[in-house]
């Protein structure tokens, strides 16, 4: 007799009760009913008994929305101070304390070398000269006069995540540890029209883009991504870019790395080399086994990270859980998400949550019945190249042991049987 749609999405498809993905497909919860997550039957509620919120008039409307008060604690995680340089600092977000895909302005990570600039729009310009046939200069009102697109991209500091390198495992937070990331719906001018606009010289084939920060952080980027998807981004989530991430004017290079998307941008140079800057040779560099540099590493390979259940979270008794997390490449769109619950001995594919965009990071949901027992919970992510996110042993064999950047090997969370979340190497 063939099986109903609640047998067969409530059946264990891997090992250590990882369920099918369809559970939290197409209303599948729906069918399997509440006594299948153990929720108790409400008692019928008086229709008279009013909380205390329901019996006094609320407050009014103001000029910038406010979060609830309950909320306040999902905030950013500050890095400590670098050395004796206060100003060189910067924050990640909680990736454990959201849902979706898209990262809230106020919470989007941040990473600078110098501070905070602030900077006047009406005194900022942007210039465009090198290896051009007009050299140019752009007033932000004029920028804003240009024909813009918007996109949802996340933008990932490429020192992210280097805590899995470390010998033993480093305990904390999805964001302690991995929140380095965010992402954004950008609205900006794609810098194709301003290249063209300018008269590209055939032999130009680098681009370097310095910010106007104190420390005047600046990258080489190569022509053909320049022409290929890169933005001068305005907006941020709908509203003027914040100071942290590069107001008024900052640069988007989708995929690459973040130290590339270079903020607080003053000046594009069209050249025919990279410039060699000290913030792509002392820094943001790989070093390799040997003794050398793998330089310009630029786009970010497959990734993805469970946040819930993660480091630093309870688990509360055995039952039906939902398995969550993020996965996201620089080379294009997540084409599948594997979990596993048994440390990899088995893997089931996750539910996507869409819209699945490129570059962009990407929601991913599975059903879990947990026993009580010790377990492993990892995910692995596959893009749209065929690329498949590396353990840490296949990282280590293939670069060697002392790089710092780069990191994208596979998270794993150990649960004890009293429900503690950490991070373990296998």
């Amino acid at each position: 007799m063939p099986k109903n749609k609640t047998q067969y999405e409530s059946e264990q498809v891997a090992g250590n009760g990882l369920l099918h993905r369809r559970l939290f497909l197409s209303g599948g919860m729906a069918l399997v009913g509440a006594g299948f997550l153990g929720v108790k039957q409400a008692q019928a509620a008086n229709p008279t008994d009013f909380p205390d919120w329901m019996r006094v008039e609320g407050s009014s409307a103001g000029e910038y929305g406010l979060r609830s008060s309950h909320e306040s604690d999902v905030v950013r995680l500050v890095n400590p101070r670098q050395g004796a340089v206060a100003i060189a600092s910067g924050s990640r977000t909680p990736l454990e304390r959201l849902e979706g895909m898209i990262t809230p302005n106020a919470l989007h990570f941040e990473r600078h070398h110098s501070g905070i600039p602030d900077i006047n729009p009406d005194q900022h310009r942007l210039m465009l000269h090198g290896m051009v046939q007009r050299p140019l200069s752009f007033s932000m009102d004029a920028l804003h006069r240009y024909p813009m697109e918007t996109r949802t991209h996340f933008i990932e500091c490429s020192g992210n995540s280097r805590a899995l390198n470390a010998a033993n495992p480093v305990q904390g937070t999805a964001g302690s540890l991995h929140g380095l990331l965010s992402c954004t719906e950008w609205t900006g001018i794609p810098l194709a029209i301003l290249l063209d606009e300018a008269g590209l010289d055939p032999s130009a084939s680098w681009l370097l883009a310095e910010g106007a920060d104190a420390a005047a952080m600046s990258r080489s980027i190569p022509l053909d991504k320049a022409l290929d998807d890169a933005l001068l981004v305005l907006y941020q989530n709908g509203e003027a870019i914040r100071p942290s991430n590069g107001y008024p004017l900052r640069l988007l290079v989708p995929g690459y790395e973040g130290n590339a998307n270079v903020k607080w941008l003053r000046r594009l140079k069209v050249t025919d080399a990279p410039t060699m800057t000290r913030d792509e040779t002392s820094k943001y560099t790989d070093l390799l086994a040997d003794g050398t540099s793998r330089m310009f590493s630029l786009n970010l390979e497959s990734k993805s990270v469970i946040t819930s259940p993660s480091g630093g979270q309870q688990m509360n008794g055995p039952g039906l859980y939902q398995i969550s997390g993020l996965a996201w490449s620089g080379h294009g769109r997540i084409t599948k998400v594997e979990v596993s619950a048994d440390g990899g001995l088995s893997w089931a594919e996750a539910a996507l949550s869409g819209p699945v965009h490129s570059k962009s990071l990407t929601r991913f949901r599975l059903p879990w019945r947990w026993n009580g027992n010790e377990s492993i919970l990892m995910s692995r992510a596959t893009d749209e190249t065929g690329f498949i996110q590396p353990t840490r042993q296949q990282i280590f064999a293939k670069w060697g042991t002392r790089f710092g950047y780069h990191t994208n090997s596979i998270q794993c969370w150990g649960i004890s049987g009293t429900g503690e979340v950490n991070n373990v190497y296998i």
